[in-house]
């Protein structure tokens, strides 16, 4: 026999009024936040571009080759000060991580930007995922838009979900930081995700590196193939993510529906 659907109960006036509230109270928690990711990211250019100019002088500079010159005499702090940008760039995902690992690239080469990056992913991972476990999806809400936690919900019930979380960090283009949010919600372990997302971004990584490294050697034409290489991939990463989004909430949906 057909199972009856229950008629839907109308919401009072009073549910009406709490519901609008939250929705107040959600929309206020997202301003403020997008307000201080953008004083964040302000105050962070501006004192990357006052660095470049009295710190390195970088408008005194008769080739672009200097830099990495220029960087080497700071030794650990400018390591430190990378790291510290690179873990605060995962934290607030309004810094693009590709301007972060070009600059790395360009200041301690391929390999020890590589470190660099990994370290500063994973710490940055590290701290968004724990504090997630720890306050759950509210938190999430502050940084992560609720369309976009709901474009991801079908990771809950998802049987593959490490395969799929190493698919997204392995594809360039990908919205890895939303990801990082997110994994805190699923059944995943900590440690399991922290392995498999920090293997997983080597690829994307190392391509920007790449790029940085050869144009602070005066290599333009290796770093506009680079650069070039990697939009066409970021582009096809990014169809490939949209689409396989898609696939699996439509089929979440359609579960549902039975069920």
């Amino acid at each position: 026999m057909a199972k009856h659907k229950k008629p839907r109960r109308k919401k009072s006036y009073a549910e009406m009024e709490i519901k609008k509230a939250e929705k107040k109270k959600y929309l206020l928690k997202r301003r403020i936040f997008a307000g201080i990711s953008i004083l964040v990211v302000v105050g962070l250019t501006a004192w990357l571009t006052w660095f470049l100019w009295k710190g390195i002088g970088i408008f005194e500079f008769k080739d672009i080759s200097e830099f990495k010159s220029r960087i080497e005499p700071f030794g650990a702090w400018g390591w430190m000060v990378a790291l510290g940008i690179q873990v605060l760039q995962v934290i607030v995902a309004l810094i693009p991580g590709e301007v972060v690992e070009v600059g790395c690239g360009m200041a301690f080469g391929t390999w020890g930007g590589l470190a660099i990056c990994l370290l500063g992913c994973a710490i940055g991972s590290s701290l968004v995922f724990l504090l997630v476990r720890k306050f759950g999806i509210k938190l999430v809400e502050v940084f992560v838009s609720r369309e976009k936690i709901n474009s991801l919900k079908f990771l809950n019930s998802e049987r593959k979900l490490k395969s799929v979380i190493f698919l997204v960090f392995f594809i360039i283009g990908t919205p890895k930081d939303l990801l990082t949010y997110f994994a805190g919600l699923t059944k995943i372990k900590f440690h399991e995700f922290l392995i498999i997302s920090t293997i997983a971004r080597i690829p994307s990584i190392i391509s920007s590196l790449i790029a940085g490294d050869t144009l602070s050697e005066g290599n333009f034409v290796t770093s506009i193939i680079v650069f070039v290489a990697s939009a066409i991939l970021g582009l096809g990463g990014v169809v490939l993510y949209n689409k396989f989004v898609d696939k699996r909430q439509k089929k979440k949906e359609l579960k549902e529906k039975i069920v």
